[in-house]
């Protein structure tokens, strides 16, 4: 049963980062007034910051921030390369940068994070 709870948790983990990435692009285009307004760069942070914690927690070991971590970079990286048609979905302007980097390092602290925390308790 617990390793039953395990998987789910990190399967749920890796769904919920898939759809954040998509989320987080559908946002990044977003104007106010014809200004780029780049919320989608918070978007990222926060839902990173839970994905991590939600993974490591719900897996119970330290390496599970990597779950959520891997499908979100590769959509990015997808996401940033032309079709053949030659269309975009990750433009290289301030807020297609901002949201790589920042979603990017917000994994690489959080499993830095996760390296430095003590030991689980011998229970789990």
């Amino acid at each position: 049963m617990d390793l039953g709870l395990r998987v789910a948790g990190g399967m749920f983990a890796v769904l919920a980062a898939m759809l954040s990435a998509v989320l987080e692009l559908l946002l990044a285009p977003l104007r106010i007034g014809g200004y780029l307004i780049g919320v989608t760069v918070l978007v990222a942070v926060a839902a990173n910051i839970a994905l991590s914690w939600l993974a490591v927690e719900s897996v119970g070991r330290r390496w599970a921030v990597a779950l959520p971590a891997l499908p979100w970079v590769a959509i990015m990286v997808i996401a940033a390369d032309r079709t053949s048609e030659g269309d975009v979905l990750l433009v290289g302007n301030w807020v297609g940068l901002t949201l790589v980097v920042g979603g990017a390092m917000t994994f690489t602290v959080m499993a830095f994070r996760s390296i430095l925390a003590p030991a689980p308790a011998s229970g789990r």
